[in-house]
């Protein structure tokens, strides 16, 4: 049975609603960019997904604007900081009926209707004002897309949980259509060749001008790929990364386009489709990473949980001491299995550590993070718990893929586990 918050997705059946609702985005994304100063890497120009659509946020222009483009009611509102309000239907018309309506509705809350008339990042634009073809819209269609859009987004967000270096919201570019989240190694990279259909090349150098492993979802019809799917790059790609091996077992390296793709439907249709996504994000992170040599021990940290500050000092350090555990102290293991994370327990004196991994497909099992109080540091009870997932791993044909940088330590460690080492 499939999860309800995962609808079905068909880009062929909706393309021309869909080419549609990325031009209005695009007059609705021009508006905020004209208005917000820049931030980098264009953080200022995206929407962000909210309960019902997407949204600008407020726009620094007159009292202040937020626009809305309601995916679930179907209309665009503008509401200002002084309390006005205006909305405008979405339905059957022209780019340019849009365009004019969408400028009325500004002005209607107070604010300045200027920005630039043309779109970006498409094949041979035609200025808004001019683009007088007739659009379909197909409510539904649409509706099911915001879905899908709201359960990436939240994978999206669990998944920039473990990342304490720079890293991006997760945001919808309306140039390229696509939801994404990015992260960043801290070094620079080498200047950006430009050459994206109506960007100017100064846009797209600076927000290249970090090495970044970046992720995300399009609807479809991005570089001939006709269904909806999730997508992974490196920039600067390192070498091998196209000959990484990533999880879920659908994911595929795309040589047209230079990223791992993922189509939308296997997510669906899996077992489990947040850990699927997860896995797809997870591997193809550590691949950029580990091939471009990224100072991972100071940029990753746990993954968030609801009501759980960050430790300041984490693993390693929790519990890789190395003397010796006094003798006949040595820890009960237990494991404790969930859907699609289970977690190992060490329980010794009293005291409880905890490992916590989830499994990607049938052949990974991912280590998350590893927790030792402090009543056990320095007993060597971490190191007994990746052993543990160690000889699990191999009595189960399994490989290991540790994220967690105590986990990462060990296996450092310990050349004879290389064998389930996934690299």
């Amino acid at each position: 049975m499939t999860d309800a918050r995962w609808p079905e997705l068909d880009y062929l059946s909706w393309r021309e609603t869909c080419a549609a609702l990325h031009l209005y985005l695009q007059v609705g994304g021009k508006y905020r960019l004209a208005h917000t100063p820049w931030i980098n890497h264009s953080w200022h120009a995206t929407f962000l997904v909210g309960a019902r659509g997407l949204t600008t946020t407020l726009v620094p222009d007159g009292p202040g604007i937020e626009v809305l483009f309601d995916l679930v009611g179907h209309k665009v509102i503008a509401e200002s900081g002084d309390g006005r309000r205006a909305e405008m239907a979405q339905r059957p018309t022209t780019v340019a009926a849009f365009h004019a309506e969408f400028r009325d509705l500004i002005a209607a809350v107070g604010g300045t209707p200027d920005f630039h008339g043309s779109p970006n990042e498409v094949a041979d634009p035609v200025p808004f004002a001019e683009d007088h073809r007739d659009r379909p819209y197909d409510a539904e269609a649409v509706t099911r897309f915001f879905r899908a859009l709201a359960a990436a987004d939240r994978v999206f967000k669990a998944f920039r949980t473990s990342f304490i270096g720079k890293a991006s919201p997760v945001h919808l570019f309306w140039g390229s259509f696509d939801l994404a989240a990015t992260r960043f190694s801290g070094r620079a990279a080498p200047l950006h060749p430009g050459g994206v259909p109506a960007l100017p090349d100064d846009v797209a150098q600076e927000a290249y001008d970090q090495e970044v492993s970046s992720a995300g979802f399009w609807p479809g019809g991005s570089g001939g790929v006709d269904y909806p799917a999730f997508y992974a790059y490196a920039y600067p790609a390192p070498q091998g990364y196209a000959q990484a091996g990533v999880q879920p077992d659908a994911a595929f390296w795309h040589k047209d386009l230079g990223e791992f793709v993922l189509p939308y439907a296997a997510v669906r249709e899996s077992a489990d489709p947040d850990a699927a996504l997860l896995s797809f994000l997870e591997t193809t992170y550590a691949a950029a990473a580990d091939l471009a040599r990224w100072d991972r021990s100071v940029l990753e940290c746990r993954p968030g949980a609801p009501r759980r500050p960050r430790p300041l000092h984490e693993a390693p350090e929790a519990g890789s001491a190395q003397a010796p555990a006094p003798a006949g102290a040595s820890p009960d293991i237990a494991y404790e299995e969930g859907p699609a994370k289970g977690r190992y327990l060490a329980r010794l004196d009293g005291h409880e550590a905890e490992m916590t991994v989830s499994r990607a497909g049938e052949r990974l099992l991912i280590i998350d993070h590893t927790e030792v109080p402090d009543a056990l540091r320095g007993r060597r009870v971490g190191e007994a718990l990746v052993r543990r997932a160690v000889e699990d791993a191999r009595e189960t044909g399994r490989s290991i893929l540790p994220l967690c940088p105590f986990a990462r330590a060990q296996f450092a460690r310990h050349a004879e586990w290389q064998d389930v080492l996934r690299r």
